[in-house]
Order: structure tokens, then C-alpha cells, then sequence
């Protein structure tokens, strides 16, 4: 096991001629085939109508606000419970094919069957209330069996990102890769269909029932992304190698606390995890009811600010270059954060947020200089979860992704059950009526859902900041962690080779 003075250790200690040198800066490990896989498993993340799905349950499914509350509790509390030995499993699996990859390969085919079902829970229970309670025990049972089912693969997949490549640096250029080429891909192409033959349905145009649009499309969707998952863990492979000995399962835990880049995420995300709010979507919905133009001028918005957001990726290494992670990530949250506040504003003045043109052209201005630091978002916030558990392996000698990401994952888990039902009842508590004609809510109902998407979840949520604030990894350090680490990891394999030899 490494020595843990090397956490303490000053940078100084490596001359920079050594840092400037490290393999990791200039080898790339994953080919041109692995690389596509990547890109299209990315494309498939994006790739589904899930932004509907809180319409679905609302008005299609039709399962109570109250009723709803008491599922999520239990069903929250069995995820935090299979969490814990989920993660254990997975932490202590050594393989051929390795660590992570056999829960993702065993498990996507199945899972993405029994996920199938959701779509069909109309067809299954059609013209119920929402306190029936044969469809009630039905979707408890399947949310506890998907939720058992996606802790493996979704516990494994987190692991997983951060070991096909040992190279940080080419990391950054596979999420910068993706996130760049998925949007012109097409992800999110379901998402604008979709809405357009929801607001055909609701209103009458198109004489269809709304269930059969859900499923078409949910089923659709969700085969193409399976298909493109499946591919990408069968082409691909983990080379950060693994410790021989299996960890402590206590260790894991103990990492929320001895692992500081891990504490200050969990304390941010738990910071934050007191936010209230619902998504936009259900604002411009029940607010100006089923419009086309609607859904035509935002997709004419995002079609002129995309490039935008295309030319933001530029921006990644030269600020990466100028400033340190904990600069970027915290201004990033502050400038979005500014955004979602003048969106409040721009609605709140002359009760705007009841008039389609202004707050149209609002969303116009919203959406342009949200894309200017999209891709920017995108790439450090996906690479800062790799960097700690990276420097978990050169502060201890091992990785614990799965236990790790547990550990951080049940505080806010813990919290998220206890929110998830107060999101519930205070959709209760501000009048909104499920199943009344979309447009028709009250006005006091349209007010909050519109404070509800923008500033409610801001005011609720900022102290998530502060943790962000002490990020300890500056760019002298990261680059003494990631050159000792390649030593390491060297002399593990080169070790490991020579046992093998020794063997008569």
C-alpha cells in the first residue's frame, strides 16, 4: 500500500522537468473504434423523452401527489440499503475482463427489458385513479426491482468512466470529444419530436391517445440508447489497474472524510439537495398550455445559440491552462445561477411570465449565454469526480469507486428521500390539480410553477457553493499526483508480471 506522506508531500519535491515529462501527457491508450463506442454511448445518455417523464406521471399514469410522497419514501430508503452491499460486490470484483465491466455487460440487456415496461404502465392499468391500488403496488414493485437492477450498472458505469484511460488529459479530450459531437448527433432530436406530437395530442389536432405517443416514442428511444451502451462496454476495456488485495469496505466510507475532494462534493451536493423546484418544461406547459409555436421558436433559439454552445468547448483549455479547477467550477455555478435569476426577474416584471413574446425572447437571451460556458460545464464537471477518486488512489494505494461513490451518494440520498416528498406536497400545496386541461391552472398555481423553474430552486440551494469554494487540487499538485501515480501504477503492473513469471 502506498506510503500516505505522499498526499503531504510539497510539489517541489518533482522537478518540473519530471512533471513536464510524465507518459500520461502525451500517450493515448484509446483507439479510434473505443472512441466512436464512447461517443455514441454519450449520444445515448441524451437520447430518451425524460424531461416528459414528470407529464407522464402526472397526467398519463396519473399516480397522487400524496401517494406518490409515501412510494418515494420507501423506494428511497430500499436504495440506500442496496447501495451499500451493491457497492461492496462490485469493489471486491476481480476479473478477467475486470472490475466493472461484467455488471454492465450482464446487466444492460435485462434491465433495459424490465425499463420496457414503464411505458406500457398505461396499457396495464388504463383509466385508473390515482389512489388505484393494484397500479399503485405495481409501480412500487417495479421501481424496486429497476432501482435494485440500475444500482449495479449505474455503480459500475460511474467506476467505470474513470478507468478506461489512466491519461487525464486525454479524459478531458473524450468528454470534450462527446459532449462537442453528441448534440450534432442528433440526442436531442426525441425531445423536440416528442414535444411537438404533445401539444398536437393535448390539444385536439392530432386524435390520438397521449399514452400511445409515450410509449412509442419511450420504447424507441430507449432501444437505440440500450443498443448503443451495449456496444460501447463490449469495445471497450478498464487500464487503470486495480489493487490485488481487496479493499476494506469500511475504507470506502471512511473516504467521504480522509478523501477531502470527495467531502467537499458531498458537502456541496448536500448543500444543494435542499433545493425545491421542478423543471422549466412543466412551466411553459401549464402555463401557455399546448402550443406548437412554442416549441418551434425555443428550437429556433437553440438552433441559432447551439453553435454557441459548440464554440464553448474551445474555451475549455485555455481556461483549464489559465485557471484551476476550483475557479472554473465555482464561477461557472455563480454564472448560472445569475442566469436562472434574471430569467425571474425578466417573468416577474409586469407579470411577464403569463405573456409568450416577452418571456420568449427572455428564454432568446437565457439560452445564448447559457450556452457560452455549456461546454465548459460539461467537461469540468465530469472530470472533477475522476480527479478525486484519482487522488484517493494516490493518497491510500487503491480506488474504491463504487464504495466511494456510495458513501458520497447515501448522505444526499438520505436527504433526497425526505425531498423528494416535500417536492411532492408542496405541488399540493400550490394548487395544482392533476389531469385538468393543460393552460388552466390558476393564476397563483402558473406564478410558482414559473418561481418553482427558476429562482425558488436558487434561493434553496446556494450554500452548495461554499464547499466548491475549498477545493484543494491546484494545478502544481494535480500534476505531482498524476506523475507519481504513473510511476505507481507502473511498477504495480511491472510487479505483477514478475509474479506471474516466478510461477513454475
Amino acid at each position: 500500500m502506498a506510503d500516505n506522506k505522499n498526499e503531504a508531500r510539497s510539489p517541489a519535491v518533482i522537478d518540473d522537468k519530471k512533471l513536464n515529462s510524465n507518459v500520461y501527457r502525451s500517450y493515448n491508450y484509446v483507439g479510434t473504434k473505443e472512441t466512436i463506442a464512447y461517443l455514441f454511448n454519450d449520444f445515448s445518455n441524451s437520447f430518451n423523452i425524460n424531461s416528459y417523464k414528470t407529464r407522464y406521471i402526472w397526467d398519463v399514469v396519473k399516480i397522487d401527489f400524496g401517494v406518490s410522497a409515501v412510494v418515494e419514501l420507501f423506494t428511497g430508503a430500499w436504495d440506500i440499503i442496496n447501495d451499500t452491499f451493491i457497492s461492496a460486490i462490485v469493489d471486491n470484483t476481480r476479473t478477467r475482463i475486470g472490475k466493472f465491466r461484467p455488471y454492465l455487460i450482464l446487466f444492460q440487456i435485462p434491465m433495459s427489458i424490465i425499463g420496457l415496461l414503464y411505458w406500457f404502465l398505461p396499457y396495464f392499468f388504463p383509466n385508473t385513479a390515482g389512489t388505484f391500488i393494484p397500479k399503485l403496488i405495481f409501480y412500487f414493485i417495479f421501481n424496486v426491482i429497476t432501482e435494485t437492477g440500475g444500482t449495479f450498472t449505474s455503480v459500475a458505469k460511474s467506476g467505470y468512466m474513470s478507468t478506461i484511460t489512466p491519461n487525464p488529459n486525454e479524459r478531458v479530450r473524450l468528454i470534450t470529444l462527446a459532449e462537442l459531437l453528441t448534440g450534432y448527433m442528433g440526442e436531442d432530436i426525441p425531445g423536440y419530436v416528442f414535444g411537438f406530437l404533445y401539444d398536437l395530442v393535448s390539444t385536439g389536432k392530432l386524435k390520438i391517445p397521449m399514452r400511445r405517443i409515450f410509449m412509442g416514442m419511450g420504447v424507441s428511444t430507449a432501444v437505440v440508447s440500450s443498443v448503443f451502451t451495449f456496444w460501447f462496454f463490449m469495445v471497450s476495456k478498464e487500464r487503470v489497474p486495480q489493487s490485488l488485495e481487496h479493499p476494506d469496505i469500511k475504507a470506502g466510507f471512511k473516504a467521504i472524510f480522509t478523501n477531502y475532494p470527495v467531502l467537499l462534493m458531498t458537502l456541496s451536493d448536500f448543500l444543494a439537495g435542499f433545493g425545491i423546484g421542478t423543471d422549466q418544461q412543466n412551466y411553459w406547459i401549464d402555463v401557455f398550455g399546448g402550443n406548437n409555436m412554442i416549441n418551434t421558436i425555443k428550437a429556433l433559439v437553440s438552433g441559432i445559440s447551439g453553435p454557441v454552445g459548440s464554440i464553448s468547448y474551445a474555451f475549455v483549455k485555455p481556461l483549464r491552462k489559465r485557471f484551476s479547477s476550483k475557479f472554473i467550477w465555482v464561477g461557472s455555478d455563480m454564472y448560472g445561477d445569475a442566469l436562472s435569476v434574471g430569467f425571474f426577474i425578466a417573468g416577474y416584471i409586469n407579470k411577464n411570465y403569463l405573456k409568450l413574446g416577452p418571456m420568449l425572447i427572455a428564454y432568446g437571451f437565457s439560452e445564448f449565454f447559457q450556452k457560452l460556458l455549456f461546454g465548459v460545464n460539461k467537461v469540468i464537471n465530469a472530470d472533477l469526480w475522476n480527479e478525486a477518486m484519482d487522488y484517493c488512489e494516490w493518497k491510500n494505494g487503491y480506488r474504491m469507486e463504487a464504495t466511494t461513490g456510495v458513501a458520497k451518494s447515501l448522505v444526499t440520498k438520505l436527504q433526497s428521500v425526505f425531498m423528494t416528498s416535500i417536492r411532492s406536497i408542496v405541488m399540493k400545496k400550490i394548487g395544482y390539480v392533476q389531469g385538468l386541461k393543460i393552460g388552466t391552472q390558476d393564476e397563483k398555481t402558473k406564478f410558482w410553477l414559473f418561481a418553482l423553474s427558476t429562482v425558488v430552486p436558487f434561493a434553496t440551494s446556494i450554500l452548495g457553493i461554499v464547499p466548491k469554494m475549498l477545493w484543494p487540487i491546484n494545478k502544481k499538485r494535480r500534476a505531482q499526483m498524476y506523475y507519481e501515480l504513473s510511476e505507481r501504477r507502473s511498477k504495480m503492473i511491472n510487479d505483477y508480471v514478475d509474479s506471474v513469471n516466478d510461477e513454475p
